[in-house]
């Protein structure tokens, strides 16, 4: 292949730009959704249900996953300037 292209760092490069440019959204988006199980219509009248235990569980990992690549990414930015 040609000498300016590293394909090891471009696996690498596009990995980690997948992984915090759609999973981190995607998993809060899950997060959002465990909170809010309810799928009916609104102002339908009918009582909605609350999240359950297990959704507020899904909701914190998820969101704790959130936050801490937040701060690692923080913490990359300051400690490497």
């Amino acid at each position: 292949m040609n000498s300016w292209i590293d394909p090891e760092a471009l696996w690498k490069i596009v990995v980690v730009g997948f992984l915090a440019g759609a999973g981190l959204p995607a998993l809060f988006a899950i997060a959002v959704r465990a909170l809010n199980p309810a799928a009916g219509a609104e102002g339908d009248g009918a009582a909605r249900p609350t999240a359950g235990a297990g959704g507020y569980a899904v909701a914190a990992v998820c969101f704790a996953v959130v936050l801490a690549a937040i701060g690692w990414g923080i913490l990359l930015i300051v400690h490497h300037s």
